[in-house]
Formats: structure tokens, C-alpha cells, sequence
């Protein structure tokens, strides 16, 4: 029976030079699937990251007042103090209504291919937009946020600073550009895999080597990889088993609702996996809570295999490398409301 390199390493059966050969060897394979966060945030096409842009986003992004409440803000379902999301089975909206599926966290976010869990906005600035309008949301609507924008004098300042030469600065498409802005920047990087990729060898310990062996042996990483371990395509959740409509709920088509193709039904975005141990729970549903039986879904789920309690905890292990510095965010002081200002809507009532 051969050993995988890290077993033989915790059973001290290496020499100090085949334990740097076999964390060489391990770095090459992982350097083949995954790539480190960077550590300044990424270019956007057609959206520079000017200091008055992102500032303005920030603001944008923890305005209430964009929502027709003045309860719910971005950052409302998707909280930076608690890891780009809501720790939610499914957010709460306008109303009180529960929205369908999990919110997904905005770490790192800019990193993926498209955004949602049925992929159905490109970018971050598209799925800015999104929230914004939706019943079960923020129920408001791109008249009321410009019109909203448009009463405070400081955010006219500020839509002219981060968007100049513009005749009309305040507008929906910029509010949505500044929002994208600014989250292209909460990203997370130096995770200890990070740090072991770059050529730590002491960055990950013999079980959490391990754990990435048998990420990337068993088959995880053929829908999890890239940079954000994740969040670059399209698999059919219970590729091999179906899980139980508790986990994968029958009325959630996924992708179908996008694409009205029959071979996307119950077809989602993988998951990025970056700072995974922060965002239970977990799947679109928020099903559940615990990582460990969340991997153990997966092997069933996707890969067609029991995995052993072991190898849940070391693949566990290795996920929980993938968190990241956490980016430090002061809230932002927003300007006062004037008498032009939309006046909140009550939260029994849908606009």
C-alpha cells in the first residue's frame, strides 16, 4: 500500500530532504489548480479603482437608505464583520420575507466568474443592482435610489469627484460601478496556503497537507479550483447522489431559471471555498451547519464516494488554510437625509 507524503512525514519515515522533495512535489501539483489571492486588489475592465470611487462604494455599500426601508443595506446580508455574509440560512429581506437561497460571501468576491448562485449576473456591479430592486430584498427602485442620491448634497459631491466629467454623475449604472469598486477590494489574502504555494513548507502542518492531497486526489478540486477555490463554473449539485430535498430543495431549479435548459436543472455555481470555515451554513439552501458534514455531502453528493471520518477531518483541515487576512473596514459616517429625501416605506409594504 503506498502512502501519501504526508502520512510518511507524521510517521517521521522521511529524511529532511524527501520531506522538501515531497512538499516541492505537493506545491507543483497545487500550483497546477489554485492560485494565491493577491495581495493588492485586482484590475476591472471598464472600472478603475480610484480612492474616490471606492470610497464612495463603501459608503454606497452600507447605505440603508438605498433600500426602501432605510433598513437594509448591502452590508445587511452581506457583513464584513462576520465573513462577507449574514450567517443565515437564507437572508431576511423587506417584510421580513426569507429570501430562497444562502447569501453567498463578498470576500473575494471580484474573483469570480460571474456572480449569484445561478451565475445570472456577470459582475459585481450587475449584481449590485439586483438586491437593490427585488421584493424580497430592498423593494426599491432605480427612480427612488437616484432620487434618494440626488437630495443629499455630500453624495453629489462625492458621484462628481468619483465620476468626472460626467454631466449627471448620480445615476443607477454608477451607483452599481462604485458598489463594485469598493467590494473589489475586500479581498483576503495570506491565507497559510497562500503562504505554503508562495514556498512556506512550514505554512501547512502534516494533516493539513494531507487534507490537500486528498482535495485534489479525490476529485475536489476538478469544480473547486482557481483562485477562489471555486465560483468559475457549473456542476450539477448530486452529480452522482442526489441529496435529500432538505439539502437540495425541489422547487430551486438552480441555473434552469437562467438558462431555461433542461440540462442546467439543479445545475449551481461551485462554491468558493475561500474563508469557507466563517460562512456556515452551507450550500445554496444554508442546509447545513457543520463543515465537516458538509465535505462529507460532497464526497457522497458529487464524487460518488464515502469518505472515511479521516479524511473529513483532514480535508477540513487544509479548508480551514483558505482563510485569509481579513480586510479592516471602518463604518462610514453617511450624510443626513434633507426634506427631498423619499421618506421610508412601511416594511409590510412591497413597492
Amino acid at each position: 500500500m503506498k502512502l501519501s507524503t504526508a502520512i510518511m512525514l507524521t510517521a517521521g519515515l522521511m529524511t529532511g530532504a524527501q520531506a522538501a522533495l515531497a512538499n516541492s512535489e505537493l506545491r507543483d501539483r497545487a500550483s497546477t489548480m489554485f492560485s494565491a489571492v493577491p495581495k493588492y486588489p485586482p484590475v476591472i475592465d471598464g472600472n478603475e479603482l480610484t480612492a474616490a470611487k471606492v470610497e464612495l462604494g463603501k459608503m454606497l455599500f452600507f447605505e440603508p437608505r438605498l433600500s426602501s426601508s432605510h433598513l437594509i443595506s448591502c452590508n445587511t446580508c452581506h457583513n464584513v464583520g462576520m465573513g462577507g455574509h449574514d450567517y443565515l440560512p437564507t437572508s431576511i429581506g423587506h417584510g421580513w420575507q426569507k429570501g430562497p437561497r444562502n447569501s453567498p460571501t463578498v470576500f473575494n468576491a471580484v474573483f469570480n466568474s460571474a456572480q449569484f448562485w445561478d451565475g445570472r449576473a456577470a459582475d459585481l456591479a450587475e449584481q449590485a443592482k439586483g438586491p437593490v430592486q427585488a421584493g424580497v430584498e430592498m423593494s426599491s427602485t432605480p427612480e427612488r435610489v437616484v432620487a434618494t442620491l440626488s437630495s443629499m448634497p455630500e453624495y453629489v459631491e462625492r458621484f462628481k469627484d468619483a465620476f468626472p466629467g460626467e454631466e449627471n454623475p448620480v445615476t443607477f449604472d454608477n451607483m452599481a460601478t462604485a458598489i463594485e469598486a469598493f467590494e473589489a477590494t475586500l479581498i483576503t489574502p495570506d491565507a497559510e496556503f497562500d503562504q505554503f504555494l508562495r514556498g512556506n513548507d512550514s505554512a501547512l502542518n502534516e494533516e493539513e497537507q494531507e487534507g490537500l492531497a486528498l482535495f485534489m486526489d479525490k476529485g475536489c478540486a476538478a469544480c473547486h479550483g482557481g483562485v477562489n477555490f471555486g465560483g468559475e463554473g457549473y456542476y450539477p449539485f448530486g452529480l452522482v447522489t442526489r441529496p435529500g430535498a432538505e439539502i437540495l430543495p425541489e422547487g430551486d431549479k438552480g441555473r434552469f431559471a437562467v438558462t431555461e435548459t433542461a440540462s442546467d436543472e439543479y445545475v449551481f455555481r461551485a462554491a468558493p471555498l475561500r474563508n469557507i470555515e466563517l460562512t456556515a451554513p452551507y450550500f445554496h439552501s444554508g442546509a447545513v451547519w457543520s463543515l465537516e458534514e458538509a465535505v462529507a455531502v460532497m464526497g457522497t453528493a458529487q464524487l460518488g464516494t464515502e469518505l472515511s471520518d479521516d479524511e473529513v477531518q483532514s480535508i477540513v483541515a487544509f479548508l480551514k488554510t483558505l482563510t485569509g487576512d481579513i480586510p479592516e473596514v471602518r463604518y462610514p459616517e453617511l450624510p443626513p437625509s434633507t426634506d427631498e429625501t423619499p421618506r421610508p416605506a412601511p416594511m409590510s409594504a412591497l413597492n
